[in-house]
């Protein structure tokens, strides 16, 4: 068993007593602000996908109450350029830190700014804290070198790796990679993206991750559709156990739920994935862990984790990250 995989009751008890949905709403905000900022610094996808792990496992050890995300971001960015060989200056990662929460042009930060060497501070500090909670053990493994294997296998189904590639990496802004193997997201990943291009007569995910062979009184794929054998590529390629099943239906479960509190309006590409009907014999993950809340209390809002505010270092939605001498209560 890995070391960093916890049970989601885990997640809950540190965030605790904020509601998981609202801790999770948190995390996909942060985390989303890490991707723009590793994009800005035009890091690697592997460094990205570093980082986010350790952005989750952070969360784990220390409260979104004390140590704003943004910050937290900021300082595995940072780690990730020195472990994924592709080092930035400190001060480059604070500017473009400044320039993203405050909306100004990196151009127009002056060379001088109070504000970059205040932010540099809270990197440094916080990384202490980071490779504290990481207990130095800096190894991470993405579900994308899963999926290269995968892709080997079927190197015609251009389509689907795309698909796939991309829930992958949207499953970054849900607590997967704490909770699952990469070898178990990849599968879900590639099984949920092939439903979505195989379309309306598409074989359920029940039947894909199932260990019987589908049976003919199943939908029959439409014309050009993969094949059953196709269907079923992760789950042999894999060789997966009953148990490992189960865990794929409950990353698929996840991940629907995740796209279903989207706003479809502002995102109709996410119509076809709302469609499909998550697992149900495998999968014993509860749901709605994920539910549309709102930020004053008196009703639902749907708001998608891209929309970013400015970092409010003082408000309920993020901490105050602890200045050199202060304790941290673990």
């Amino acid at each position: 068993m890995d070391k960093w995989l916890f049970p989601l009751s885990a997640l809950e008890a540190v965030t605790s007593p904020a509601p998981l949905d609202k801790a999770l709403y948190d995390l996909a905000r942060g985390v989303e602000f890490l991707f723009r900022l590793g994009t800005s610094l035009k890091l690697p996808s592997p460094a990205l996908f570093t980082a986010a792990t350790w952005f989750y496992r952070f969360y784990l050890r220390f409260s979104m109450s004390e140590f704003h995300r943004q910050d937290v971001a900021a300082s595995c960015i940072f780690l990730a350029t020195k472990t994924e060989e592709c080092g930035r200056k400190l001060r480059d990662v604070a500017k473009v830190y400044h320039s993203k929460a405050s909306g100004v042009d990196v151009t127009d930060i002056p060379a001088d700014s109070k504000e970059v060497d205040a932010l540099q501070a809270d990197i440094l500090l916080v990384e202490e804290y980071l490779l504290e909670a990481l207990c130095f053990d800096l190894t991470v493994e993405s579900p994308h070198a899963y999926l290269v294997d995968l892709f080997s296998v079927a190197p015609d189904e251009r389509v689907v790796q795309d698909y796939a590639w991309t829930i992958a990496h949207d499953s970054y802004r849900t607590p997967l990679c704490i909770l699952f193997s990469p070898r178990i997201i990849a599968a879900a990943c590639y099984v949920l993206a092939q439903c979505i291009v195989d379309g309306p007569n598409s074989l359920s995910l029940d039947a894909r991750i199932s260990n019987a062979a589908p049976s003919a009184s199943l939908p029959t794929p439409p014309r050009f559709a993969s094949s059953p054998d196709v269907s079923r590529l992760a789950v042999e390629y894999f060789t997966f156990s009953e148990t490992d099943l189960g865990l794929v239906g409950d990353s698929l479960n996840i991940l629907l739920e995740f796209y279903t509190v989207q706003d479809e309006a502002a995102y109709p590409y996410l119509s076809p994935i709302l469609k499909i009907c998550p697992p149900s014999s495998l999968s014993s993950v509860r749901r709605g862990i994920y539910t549309p809340f709102s930020q004053d209390g008196t009703g639902v809002h749907r708001q998608h984790p891209n929309t970013m505010s400015e970092r409010t270092p003082s408000s309920s939605h993020g901490g105050n990250t602890p200045k050199t001498g202060q304790t941290q209560v673990l």
